[in-house]
């Protein structure tokens, strides 16, 4: 089986290629990306003489670009601009968010048509609607946010979190929206020239080698910036970190995606959530904490301004995926933090080697 992997370079896409060549034999992957991510440069040695993918420099954006890349047989799209404040801050303008995160799925959608290829597209869970999300009845401990479970609860949304049928009704940021056009965009194109389409709204993906910016990879950026001892700041919400998200390593989600390249028929469902779940979910100002028992106290200030999108609780309800892929986690969200934590203390200049 031969697999393009867009955005091969970026943290997710080298993981993944790196786990699915370790799940079978067989496999041979084609990636390509444009490097313009600090850090991505970082990758391409060892995609290149370590794991043996064929890797080619170009841009997602340009249709010319898919000309020279050879037939394979699945495409995975890990190419994207992952930041929720994408288009709405200096350097990086709202057209150049279109143009990355949809136009170039467009372009990927042609490919796949063009080849016969299916398509695993990541998503995100910054699909879902920030006025539903910010109105869920939620519970307060001392350092957590939590739901609410005895109240009454809005469609899509359980005891285990967020499914796929909860709101996706405007507002849902910038990014959210270029990200759930390029679903709408791929379930179409899958339906109008008859290739398979799996679409996976991912949690927050974590591990040893993510880039280091807060806004592409929060629990991270923080376990290095905390090991750094660098200014940290509890933002909003009353400034006391209690904004609560789950969390999951990237071999979990290549799981996912071996699956789901195995499992090209047709089904009702096409759209599925992934996350870590309850089982992995935590506060900052708990992550905070486990920061202090391993590196030593670092507090952080408090900011009670808030911010433009964010939100206060999310967890990702991954049952269906389990229901028809077999899926489950199986890293503890413990030791994805001390890959991280190890990674840190061996790369000590990390956030200044991959942040813009």
């Amino acid at each position: 089986m031969k697999l393009l992997i867009t955005g091969v370079c970026g943290f997710v896409g080298s993981s993944l290629a790196e786990g699915l060549l370790e799940r079978r034999a067989g496999i041979s992957i084609v990636g390509v990306d444009n490097l313009m991510r600090p850090g991505s440069e970082l990758n391409v040695s060892r995609l290149r003489r370590n794991l043996g993918v064929t890797l080619m420099h170009g841009d997602i954006r340009l249709a010319s670009d898919f000309e020279a890349l050879p037939k394979v047989d699945w495409v995975i799209d890990a190419a994207a601009n992952p930041s929720v404040l994408a288009g709405t801050q200096t350097g990086f303008s709202s057209r150049q968010l279109v143009e990355h995160n949809l136009l170039g799925v467009v372009n990927v959608l042609e490919y796949c048509k063009a080849q016969r290829a299916g398509l695993v597209l990541l998503s995100t869970s910054r699909v879902y609607s920030i006025q539903a999300l910010t109105s869920l009845p939620l519970g307060a401990d001392r350092d957590a946010f939590h739901l609410d479970e005895e109240a009454s609860l809005p469609a899509g949304v359980s005891a285990k979190g967020i499914g796929v049928d909860f709101s996706t009704r405007a507002p849902i940021s910038l990014y959210g929206s270029t990200k759930l056009a390029a679903e709408t965009m791929a379930l179409e194109y899958g339906e109008a020239f008859d290739f398979p389409v799996w679409i996976d709204r991912c949690g927050v993906l974590a591990g040893a080698g993510q880039f280091g910016t807060p806004d592409q990879g929060v629990f991270s950026y923080w376990i290095h910036a905390h090991a750094r001892r660098r200014p940290l700041r509890f933002i909003g919400f009353d400034g006391t970190g209690k904004q609560t998200r789950d969390v999951f390593h990237p071999r979990d989600l290549t799981a996912l995606v071996d699956a789901q390249i195995h499992t090209a028929g047709k089904s009702a469902q096409r759209i599925y959530c992934a996350g870590g779940g309850r089982a992995n979910a935590i506060s900052l100002a708990r992550l905070n904490a486990w920061c202090d028992a391993r590196f030593g106290p670092h507090a952080p200030s408090a900011d009670t301004r808030p911010r433009r999108y964010d939100i206060p609780w999310v967890i990702m309800d991954s049952s269906d995926a389990e229901r028809d892929f077999g899926w489950r986690i199986e890293m503890p969200m413990e030791h994805v933090f001390e890959e991280i934590a190890q990674h840190a203390e061996s790369h000590p200049d990390w956030l200044e080697r991959s942040a813009p």
